[in-house]
């Protein structure tokens, strides 16, 4: 497998959007530490009629994107750091993103549909669309937003359908007084200024990624066992998420007094109040935790700690993202950390990635690239199953996993007898 760069071009919006040079502002939430990332991603799109230039997904892709970032400029500002450490965004005319076009010798079907992430020229953009975009001027699903108005304009569309709005720093503000009125907050936070959370990275040591199918019938038998253990109904990231989280753990063999953590984010713009705009486009999510003893963790029954994530989800409430964003106000000079032993979830099965068509179908897969995230370096990713196009593959969807080496394939065990409904329940 080769893949060979070709060009990088910066794209510019195709009109000036606006006249004089300027700053804009990010919300407390754009600004939450665990966000200083870039999120790295890559879709991947199945046809067989490309060459022709009017279809060329390289000029195509490359006019919509310029006409998009009169509308999504802060895109191409420049990401700068302000006297209390917080990010801003410097806007100047003739700002640009760059665009990397390059080739591959190989056909999607031979790289299984990239199914394989640890294939390595997965980290050289390959010849699907990658994007790398910085946390901190949106999450998944504002971006989801932005490449759907590319790809809108990309089909055809005199304009976006959806005026992106910006007013971060009002709509997501501190209170005047700020107040922490959530305590769940400083049970599951901690000031520590000489922590970095993605600096672990060195200490865990070299990271392994792996997909995993989870198959339907597993997962609703797994579901239904839990119910008859405790009378209590599970979604699915509920039940998988402690399942895995779990397997982790008992995988790492931590001490048994370690302290663990499960993160993970929600959105949140519907939920405060007012709501945010449609339009909004920054970071709408707030981060979620539920901290155990390794012990408890796993040794008390699998429906206990599939329950503690339920009931973490109650703590969403307006009260809580005022007072999570209020906390940011108060401590964020101080070193906001989770701690060590973050195991990050997240969930892309509902982030419209399939949505995003330039004109030729959705993406037939989309894979995540990066390492950190919600301050875990091994995060897990419950991704969208695989195209159609692939035989035996629709059944259920795919979790990729990141966990060190080491520890790999005493998790890769755990994860066979799911498979083969061995669940470790009592």
């Amino acid at each position: 497998m080769r893949v060979q760069i070709k060009e990088t071009t910066l794209i510019v919006p195709s009109t000036p959007p606006f006249k004089d040079d300027h700053v804009l502002s990010l919300s407390h939430l754009d600004n939450d530490p665990n966000l200083r990332v870039s999120f790295r991603y890559v879709r991947a799109y199945h046809n067989t009629n490309l060459s022709a230039p009017s279809s060329n997904p390289r000029h195509v892709i490359s006019a919509a994107l310029s006409t998009a970032l009169v509308h999504y400029y802060p895109l191409a500002a420049t990401l700068r750091r302000r006297p209390d450490h917080r990010f801003e965004l410097f806007c100047s005319n003739g700002q640009g993103v760059p665009l990397i076009f390059a080739s591959s010798d190989a056909t999607l079907d031979s790289v299984s549909y990239l199914d394989d992430p640890a294939a390595d020229f997965v980290e050289q953009f390959g010849f699907t669309l990658g994007a790398a975009i910085n946390h901190a001027l949106c999450d998944g699903m504002g971006a989801t937003q932005f490449f759907n108005a590319v790809a809108e304009l990309a089909r055809g569309a005199t304009r976006v359908s959806v005026e992106p709005v910006w007013d971060r720093a009002g709509l997501l503000g501190p209170r005047d007084p700020p107040r922490i009125g959530a305590p769940v907050l400083h049970e599951c936070l901690s000031l520590d200024r000489g922590f970095s959370p993605y600096g672990q990275a060195k200490m865990v040591g070299p990271v392994a990624r792996e997909c995993f199918h989870v198959r339907d019938e597993c997962l609703e038998r797994f579901k239904s066992e839990l119910l008859e253990q405790s009378g209590l109904s599970f979604t699915t990231f509920e039940a998988l998420g402690a399942f895995i989280w779990r397997a982790k753990i008992k995988a790492l063999k931590l001490p048994s007094n370690e302290k663990v953590t499960f993160a993970y984010s929600i959105n949140v713009r519907k939920l405060v109040n007012p709501p945010l705009p449609a339009g909004h486009w920054g970071n709408g999510c707030v981060a979620m935790y539920v901290k155990l003893s390794a012990k408890d963790l796993t040794e008390k029954p699998i429906w206990t700690v599939a329950e503690q994530i339920k009931k973490s989800k109650s703590n969403t409430t307006d009260e809580y993202v005022r007072s999570f964003i209020d906390f940011q106000e108060l401590h964020y000079e101080e070193g906001i950390t989770a701690g060590k032993e973050v195991s990050g979830f997240t969930d892309w099965r509902h982030l419209r990635h399939s949505t995003v068509d330039f004109g030729w179908g959705g993406p037939v897969t989309v894979l995540p690239l990066s390492r950190n995230l919600l301050g875990s370096v091994e995060p897990c990713f419950f991704l969208p199953p695989s195209s159609s196009v692939r035989e035996g593959k629709k059944d259920g969807f795919r979790v990729l996993v990141n966990l060190r080496e080491s520890a790999m394939p005493a998790f890769r065990e755990e994860m066979e007898k799911f498979s083969c409904h061995e669940f470790g329940l009592p």
